[in-house]
């Protein structure tokens, strides 16, 4: 037990001195969610958003307005002319526009709002298609019927952005435990000379896992508590699957990075190799954009990914998106049995003095 105190007290020290691994485990998700969410959160969010109206004549406008009180709570300003209301257009102190001169609705946009824009756009056709079969008093010719489709209520775009960036913190972590702190370890002699102790490889091993799972449980509450404190995101976590999950995929990751470990030679370059995998599965796993985005190729690919599954699954534990339990438990055990297969490889073949 003295031992295995001194290896957890010793790998502390040596991950608090590893600049690198720090920086893409704790310091890396908080960038990013800070980064993003000021420049484009509400992105697709239109429950908030800001409405100007110029009315230039009295016929059918409590219809219209009817219209637009039940296409959402969107906050309304109304407007003396037309300058006055593109002017505000210009400024942003509203969102979009809209004139009805008694003949026809005609709607202003700032086009430098690119993102944005085709959520405003789909309001107004809705607006402007609703208020149309009012005036001819007719009724739609496929009828709407409300559909019970889950009990996961609207969210916005980065409810859905933070989870996936706390699934990348995790992989990081899992990755670079192996590729890049071990064979750090390696170059360094520090692992020559934790060998040539008494100390079976399972016992570093362990004592990796430890610390590994501790720094990654606080990089994700960290992450997790600025998203809702700055933000004002709200999540339902399910913390008991929360904490398998983590448990899982830190460790299946780390059996991933046993995989670039023993590919690697140089265990210089083993780092930088989990970073630049590490990179390209954030970008084309859904993280920052849903994957059905992308070319039919690139979905493919972003589905194979373990990232996009993991990601999908943070979603999942912290109440974004519903997911069935045979699914999520697949991933889990899935991620788990990277760990089991490939825990052996590392203390076998990972876990051993450099050749020279």
């Amino acid at each position: 037990m003295t031992a295995f105190r001194a290896l957890l007290i010793s790998e502390l020290k040596i991950f608090s001195r590893d600049r690198m691994a720090m920086f893409f485990t704790l310091l890396f998700p908080l960038v990013f969610i800070l980064i993003f969410g000021f420049l484009m959160r509400g992105i697709g969010d239109v429950d908030q958003a800001r409405l100007g109206i110029l009315f230039t004549s009295e016929t059918d406008g409590q219809s219209l307005m009817q219209t637009i009180e039940e296409a959402g709570s969107m906050d309304l300003s109304f407007f003396e002319s037309q300058e006055e209301l593109e002017d505000a257009v210009a400024a942003r102190t509203i969102d979009f526009g809209m004139h009805w001169d008694g003949s026809g609705l005609q709607f202003f946009y700032d086009a430098n709002r690119v993102q944005e824009n085709f959520a405003f756009e789909q309001v107004a056709r809705g607006i402007a298609t609703e208020f149309d079969f009012r005036r001819q008093a007719v009724t739609r010719v496929l009828p709407i019927e409300e559909v019970h489709v889950g009990t996961i209520q609207s969210i916005g775009w980065y409810n859905l952005v933070l989870p996936g960036i706390l699934a990348f913190s995790v992989l990081s972590a899992g990755l670079f435990a192996v590729s890049g702190h071990l064979t750090q370890m390696k170059q360094r002699n520090i692992l020559d000379r934790l060998i040539v102790t008494p100390m079976p490889p399972m016992a570093l091993l362990s004592a990796i896992v430890v610390i590994r799972l501790g720094v990654v449980f606080i990089s994700t509450l960290i992450t997790l508590g600025v998203g809702i404190a700055v933000f004002g995101l709200q999540f339902e976590v399910d913390w008991f699957r929360f904490v398998i999950f983590v448990i899982c995929a830190t460790l299946g990751t780390m059996g991933m990075g046993t995989i670039i470990a023993l590919l690697v030679r140089r265990p210089s370059s083993a780092s930088s190799l989990a970073n630049v995998l590490a990179m390209v599965m954030m970008f084309f796993a859904g993280i920052y954009f849903p994957i059905e985005f992308m070319p039919a190729f690139l979905r493919s690919v972003g589905k194979g990914l373990p990232l996009t599954h993991m990601a999908n699954a943070m979603r999942y534990v912290t109440g974004v998106i519903e997911m069935s339990e045979l699914e999520f438990w697949a991933i889990t055990f899935s991620l788990l049995g990277f760990a089991i297969v490939l825990f052996p490889v590392l203390a076998r073949y990972v876990v051993r003095p450099l050749r020279r």
